[in-house]
């Protein structure tokens, strides 16, 4: 082996992206795995350990397109691994933690329906098969496309599909199939946003360096957590009406993404290993 092979896990972010680092990509045998907390890092990691099979796990969003790009320049060979669940579930939880971060707007502001007006997330974010297209084209390679219902539905069946891709072993015992940790609740949520509507507003952020948006932000992210906690206590008669999203809002996304969400799904079948 004279060049490094590289598996590329993009994500995407709110798709089992932090249960997959913390309890199985550590856990695979015969691969280097570089976690999310050094993918800044990953390149000199590897121009250091030199050609070796890795796994580099980056959770992508909104920055999807143009950090694939840059990454793959580097190599000649990286096979990429990546994650849907469907649209208006994957959006959703994308709002859940702008609200938890201190976001204030209604789920319809930020993803809009309407054909010639965009909320704070751009539907186009939502188009999945053009990230099948972008890897593609970067890579010259057909991805492992995975979806969160296969995690849910059947966790060693689709465990079993990320092994056989990168060439690894594992062992069941090591693996926990329990949850990282426990989301925020709707009740904590609501009252979140119900809090910084009324009373913050403007948090300041937009720095170039990222410590300085950490250091700046770091306060707040404390103060929201305790407006958390303490929304727990919170009779009934406290908490802003729900709910945080409307289903019905939710079906209508999916309804909006029903032939995009076809596609990656026959992608899958036609092209998985």
């Amino acid at each position: 082996m004279t060049e490094p092979t590289i598996y590329f896990h993009v994500g995407l972010g709110k798709v089992a992206s932090t249960y997959l680092q913390n309890k199985v990509f550590n856990n695979l045998r015969g691969i280097h795995y570089i976690p999310k907390n050094k993918y800044r890092s990953s390149l000199g990691i590897i121009k250091k350990n030199g050609p070796k099979k890795y796994l580099v796990s980056c959770e992508m969003d909104r920055q999807f397109n143009d950090e694939v790009a840059r990454f793959t320049s580097h190599f000649s060979d990286v096979k990429i691994i990546i994650l849907f669940r469907d649209h208006g579930g994957w959006i959703a939880s994308q709002y859940r933690r702008y609200v938890k971060n201190g976001g204030y707007h209604g789920f319809e502001e930020f993803v809009s329906l309407d054909p010639d007006r965009e909320g704070m997330w751009d539907k186009k974010h939502l188009n999945f098969y053009a990230k099948l297209e972008v890897i593609e084209k970067c890579t010259n390679q057909k991805p492992l496309v995975l979806f969160h219902n296969e995690l849910k539905n059947d966790p060693w069946a689709f465990l079993d599909k990320i092994s056989q891709f990168t060439g690894t072993t594992y062992t069941k015992e090591k693996i926990s199939l329990g949850k990282v940790h426990a989301s925020y609740t709707e009740k904590q949520l609501l009252v979140l946003r119900s809090f910084c509507q009324n009373y913050v507003g403007y948090i300041p952020r937009g720095r170039s360096s990222r410590i300085s948006n950490w250091l700046l932000f770091r306060p707040w992210w404390a103060f929201f957590h305790l407006v958390m906690y303490a929304a727990v206590f919170f009779p009934k008669s406290w908490v802003p009406k729900g709910p945080l999203v409307a289903p019905d809002y939710i079906r209508q996304v999916n309804n909006l993404f029903a032939d995009d969400w076809d596609k990656i799904n026959q992608y899958a079948q036609k092209n998985n290993p």
